[in-house]
């Protein structure tokens, strides 16, 4: 059965917890819809963090961030939900969203959101 997009987030163990490491995470084909005129909103994100106890799976971040392929959301609520969401889901040291959102009537956005402070 083909994947589905899902709000879950799958963890798993951090292998090296007494070490502070960052994991980067580049995703360029982040889309939402305009919650104003419905069009597409595309952007490029990037999410950096240093793990404390839990890892962010790979597929369920890209099913997770999939499913926002059809939801209207202002780029900077949408950044913000997702760092939330990353937050709740392994309670990072510390971790930080930019969405670099692709021009729209002549304007590019990019919007960062932190959780905590760097190591």
């Amino acid at each position: 059965m083909p994947s589905e997009p899902t709000k879950e987030l799958i963890t798993f163990e951090n292998p090296n917890p007494d070490r502070d490491y960052t994991i980067r995470f580049d995703c360029p084909e982040f889309t939402c819809l305009c919650p104003m005129t419905g069009q597409p909103d595309f952007a490029e994100l990037r999410i950096d963090y240093v793990p404390d106890a839990l890892c962010v799976e790979l597929k369920s971040l890209k099913l997770y961030l999939w499913s926002y392929r059809n939801e209207g959301a202002f780029h900077e609520a949408v950044t913000n939900r997702i760092l939330d969401d990353l937050v709740e889901a392994v309670s990072p040291r510390w971790m930080r969203v930019r969405g670099d959102f692709f021009v729209r009537g002549g304007i590019a956005t990019t919007i960062t959101a932190e959780h905590g402070e760097r190591p």
